[in-house]
């Protein structure tokens, strides 16, 4: 008796471990108020891109390519060039086995589809006629929506004792199921154990796999979507906050449910397949060599976005700027959008300076706005907040209260119009109200947002020498400790769209899916204290008593930059900067307007407003590069929108500690901004948030498209495509860095979540000469490899 408890016991433990594993494997999303780009092969990033792709291949039924026919079409056109393709060649498996001719056959011939094992719904499916996969994704995606529900339900799921719990009690009483076919379900609901954990012993029994699932729970977890995903976010949020959760887990056991209940039903139909399915889950993981052709096809194509980087950097000598006082100086986030206006407004004077540095200027914020108790934590998701702040005003005026009093007001109408006891007479009764305001609307007539809450400021907690360090900092990071212009500009950025739910994926992404005013307002503020400023210059940074720091909101929409002077205690005269940054807005706009279908320059304001367009703006679509350089090495380059840009002179870094927070946080941060893209380019189904034009919100953190089902996580179809071909073309990020390359290579050693980007082709790693030219490149397992001036 002792000893099969034992054994029970240990199997326990192996299905608990083997169950965490699925559920770590599943990346994490955030809700729409908040979006987040993630990388949604997070949860492989231990494994190489080609393991992954076999995984993938085995239980979504997806390739990490894009159809051969892409590959050969850019060989023809001589995109590609035979050096991509043999050094693609030789640094893969499939050295010595294929040669380049090989290589440019098989672009030419489409691979058949990966095969995909079927789940015991899918077997179900076949043996009864009926859509049983579709009815799970149905049950659970209904239940889900009310559980996660953050105010957009009538009637929200009661959330007692849990996940699963509350939906054993909702599943017990669930008649569709049997309806359908599937009789005893709720019998079957209420025998279940009343934990997931035990319901998951139970189900692996049943089902035969005993203590070990192989990728059997990972793909049950695939198939429920941005449920899946959106459960892994709460877990991340509470492990964040030395926490822990079980929601994901008992999301498998829901799962498992329907499995179980499946196999009973139709057993006698299916158990040869199951039998046959099961022990492919446990079978080791194989690449075939349709993947790695796939792998060195794509290899090739990033190899050429390496080759034609490298010869755009080398072009001409870096530009070498002058010790004289700038004109303006003007710090903008590292996103690819940036880098289109900050090459406009340099054009327009020698004498402005343009920086790059994370859009939340290094300050790890949770803020309040005004008249809220949401706190908005407007920092990278890696990163905990470590600072408050709240825009409260300390006066009591008459105008401060109103406008308090008109933002608790807004809020209470909108619960109002969604409560139950008003909802189904609101239409009719407050229709007539609405005429005028829809009819404006959907004209595209209403104004464009104005950012007037008042400005930020600090919680008292943060005294004046922790302001102090934070400044410097900040500063040090940015590479910015003298020649001051009289003018610091720190811009932030946001996006101005309309009848957008993924509006807030368009913000900065540094800010946790927020605008980054408040950041660039709150550092603004802070950098014009005269008492930061006293204690900054004991510390040798001194900032001449004319430098004046304002924050800025740069609209990736409408390249339109809102300047936030009120802020300002004295009113300079900005009108020289005010006809720059209008400049700099057209000749962005002229550009951008290129690549957006129907677009003129004259038409990016009304296609803002516009209820009707699912592209007012193509994001961080064409990422493919990240820069970590003096801007001297690439100003004057056109690098089309598509490099993150963060200033960065190792020479001031001491003990390259600024060097180890770039690859940490800003690298990583870009790398699931990247393979985001890449995964919603290569594998929409799995991965991609669909088609715009059929999104319906649930429960105010996600979509379905049409009416129901599983929820849908990634980027919409039309951020990646113009409806002719792809914007996004999925490359994996090339990271170029001007730094020692011994010293990249001792925080890559120090780091081994950050090293493993690399080493398992997540990413690839440069390092720059003292000329902006690409030097050496990474090469996993082999150190450093000299690079030929034009590779």
């Amino acid at each position: 008796m002792n000893k099969m408890i034992k054994i029970d016991t240990l199997h326990g433990d192996a299905l608990a471990q083997a169950a965490d594993q699925a559920v770590r494997a599943i990346p994490p999303a955030w809700p729409l108020t908040a979006t987040v780009a993630v990388n949604p092969f997070f949860g492989q990033a231990q494994a190489s891109f080609e393991e992954t792709a076999a995984l993938l291949a085995r239980i979504g039924g997806v390739r990490l390519a894009l159809p051969r026919k892409h590959y050969a079409d850019r060989i023809t056109k001589g995109e590609i060039i035979d050096v991509d393709l043999v050094a693609a060649l030789n640094n893969s498996t499939l050295a010595g086995q294929l040669d380049l001719a090989d290589l440019k056959a098989a672009a030419q011939q489409e691979p058949p589809a990966p095969l995909v094992l079927p789940t015991i719904a899918d077997l179900a499916a076949h043996a009864s006629g009926k859509d049983w996969p579709g009815l799970v994704a149905e049950r659970i995606g209904t239940f889900a929506a009310g559980f996660f529900d953050q105010g957009q339900a009538l009637w929200a799921a009661s959330r007692h004792n849990g996940l699963y719990a509350a939906w054993r009690a909702f599943a017990i009483h669930d008649l569709t199921p049997e309806i359908l076919g599937l009789e005893g379900f709720g019998l079957s609901v209420a025998s279940t154990p009343e934990t997931a954990q035990g319901l998951i012993e139970r189900a692996a029994k049943r089902l035969g796999f005993g203590a070990e699932p192989g990728t059997y729970f990972h793909q049950l977890l695939l198939t429920l979507g941005g449920w899946a995903h959106y459960a892994r976010h709460l877990q991340w949020k509470a492990e964040l906050d030395g926490g822990s959760d079980q929601t994901a887990l008992e999301l498998l056991a829901i799962r498992l449910v329907f499995e179980e209940a499946l196999y009973e039903r139709y057993q006698a139909a299916m158990a040869g397949q199951w039998r046959s399915v099961r022990n492919a889950h446990l079978a080791p993981m194989i690449v075939d060599e349709q993947v790695q052709i796939d792998a060195v096809l794509q290899s090739a194509a990033e190899r050429a976005a390496q080759r034609a980087l490298a010869e755009k950097l080398s072009t001409s000598s870096p530009v070498q700027l002058t010790d004289q006082r700038p004109l303006l100086h003007a710090a903008f986030c590292i996103d690819v959008r940036s880098e289109v206006f900050r090459r406009a407004l340099e054009s327009i004077d020698p004498g402005i300076q343009t920086a790059g540095f994370a859009g939340f200027f290094g300050l790890g914020t949770s803020h309040k706005g005004l008249a809220s108790d949401v706190s908005e934590n407007r920092l990278p998701v890696l990163l905990k907040p470590s600072v408050f702040t709240c825009s409260a005003v300390e006066s009591e005026d008459k105008s401060d209260q109103q406008t308090r009093f008109a933002a608790r007001a807004v809020r209470a109408w909108g619960r109002f119009k969604l409560a139950a006891v008003s909802s189904f007479a609101f239409v009719e009764a407050m229709g007539p109200v609405y005429a005028a305001k829809l009819l404006k609307d959907g004209l595209g007539l209403a104004k464009g947002h104005k950012p007037d809450a008042p400005a930020p400021r600090f919680g008292a907690e943060i005294d004046l020498e922790r302001r102090i360090t934070m400044a410097e900092t900040v500063l040090r990071a940015m590479s910015l400790t003298d020649n001051f212009a009289r003018v610091v500009l720190l811009c932030g950025h946001g996006a101005n769209v309309v009848n957008n739910p993924y509006a807030s994926a368009l913000h900065c992404g540094a800010c946790g899916g927020y605008a980054g005013d408040v950041n660039a307002r709150l550092l603004a503020g802070l950098l014009n204290e005269a008492a930061v400023r006293t204690a900054l210059a004991e510390k040798g940074i001194v900032i001449p008593a004319d430098t004046t720091f304002i924050a800025a909101l740069h609209d990736t929409t409408t390249d339109a930059v809102t300047l936030f002077d009120g802020d300002l205690s004295s009113k300079d005269d900005l009108a020289p900067i005010r006809n720059w940054l209008e400049q700099a807005g057209r000749l962005a706009r002229t550009e951008r307007a290129q690549r957006l279908p129907r677009a003129t320059a004259s038409s990016i304001f009304e296609r803002s407003r516009d209820w009707a367009e699912v592209r007012p703006e193509f994001g961080l679509a064409g990422c493919r590069a990240f820069i970590a350089a003096p801007r001297s090495r690439t100003r004057g380059r056109n690098l089309e929108g598509q490099a993150f840009l963060h200033d960065y002179a190792w020479q001031q870094d001491e003990g390259f500690k600024v060097l180890e927070l770039i690859l940490t946080a800003p690298v990583v941060v870009a790398s699931w901004i990247s393979l985001q893209y890449f995964g919603s380019a290569v594998a929409p189904d799995l991965f991609g948030a669909g088609n715009k034009l059929l999104h319906n919100v649930v429960g105010g953190i996600g979509v379905v498209e049409g009416n129901g089902g599983t929820l849908r996580t990634g980027l919409p179809w039309q951020s990646v495509h113009d409806g002719e071909a792809f914007v996004h073309e999925p490359l994996r990020l090339t990271v170029a860095v001007e730094a020692p390359k011994e010293a990249i290579s001792d925080i890559l050693q120090r780091h081994a979540h950050v090293r493993a980007l690399f080493d398992n082709g997540w990413l690839s790693l440069f390092t720059l000469d003292p000329f902006g030219c690409i030097a050496w490149r990474y090469q996993p397992g082999h150190g450093w490899l000299q690079c030929a001036p034009s590779e």
